[in-house]
């Protein structure tokens, strides 16, 4: 497969640009504490030309899954990182926390089903993925000079790369930050959105005490539904499951959220085209609802809010 470097030519035509992500409400301080100052250097997203802000980012969001509930609308929404980019360079790399395939031949074999998920996503969703001056350091020219130290690697150029050799190209249509999906699902915005409706956690575990309370937070009483999917190969398994598990889903479901590690790609699709409804893939979030932020080796950029008065 030829590496294009696609998204240099993005910058170089001035349909997207680097900037800090920044949203009004967010205290990203406490997980500098945590983990290390060095991953502020997440906070520069990609954004493109016709967005001005983050906060425009976080309500065109907010829209998006508003009218695709009130209007019955298939809206997959889909992140995509470091994980995600060495499973689509057929590497075993993508195997983390969870595991996500059993061997190069098992993503080989699964790729058709995964590109094809992901032209879908492209026409009738978004792609979050994570890009950010640490992990496009293919060259070190004049294109990010505004690091003087960018530790890092070329994943995301490799992505944007693969998806452009099937025709997929990122636009103001189909493209979000990766961390406006965090800031989004833990705000007030989404719990008022979602109370009282009828929503789907689509995981591999679910407290429902904890899920409640989490909700609760937010004044917010969603009737919440959870179906159960192996924590390991979705991505590369998901053909065997995916009749069983929507068969569980009931029609009049709402919304639903979405852990399934690399696999949420061909989950958040295939729910999403069925029931007509927003499919978010929350992955660390579903961990915070479910009180295991330890889960996710601790607190993650874009979930802590700024506390208001009332």
């Amino acid at each position: 497969m030829k590496n294009t470097h696609h998204l240099k030519y993005l910058i170089k035509s001035q349909a997207f640009r680097f900037e800090r992500l920044l949203l009004e409400d967010v205290d990203n301080s406490p997980v500098f504490d945590f983990h290390s100052h060095e991953i502020a250097n997440q906070e520069i997203c990609f954004f493109h030309r016709n967005i001005s802000n983050g906060n425009q980012y976080f309500h065109a969001l907010h829209d998006l899954i508003r009218q695709g509930m009130a209007l019955k609308k298939s809206t997959p929404v889909v992140r995509f990182a470091d994980g995600e980019y060495a499973f689509y360079d057929y590497s075993l790399d993508c195997n983390g926390l969870y595991q996500q395939a059993e061997s190069v031949n098992s993503i080989k074999e699964a790729m058709p089903l995964h590109i094809e998920a992901l032209k879908v996503l492209a026409k009738s969703g978004k792609f979050t993925p994570l890009i950010h001056p640490g992990n496009v350091h293919q060259e070190r020219k004049r294109l990010f000079s505004f690091f003087r130290k960018s530790k890092g690697d070329d994943s995301a150029l490799k992505f944007i790369d693969f998806l452009y050799d099937y025709n997929i190209e990122l636009t103001n249509e189909n493209y979000l930050p990766f961390y406006v999906v965090y800031a989004y699902l833990t705000s007030k915005s989404f719990g008022n959105l979602v109370n009282e409706k009828k929503i789907c956690i689509i995981s591999s575990k679910c407290d429902m005490d904890a899920c409640k309370q989490w909700f609760a937070r937010f004044h917010s009483y969603p009737n919440i539904l959870f179906i159960e999917i192996p924590d390991s190969y979705v991505a590369t398994r998901w053909k065997s499951m995916k009749e069983k598990t929507l068969s569980r889903i009931p029609s009049d479901i709402d919304l639903c959220l979405v852990g399934a590690g690399i696999g949420s790609l061909l989950v958040c699709v295939d729910v999403a085209e069925k029931f007509s409804i927003p499919t978010l893939d929350a992955g660390h979030v579903l961990n915070m609802i479910n009180g295991r932020e330890d889960k996710s080796g601790g607190p993650r950029l874009y979930t802590i809010h700024k506390q208001k008065n009332e």
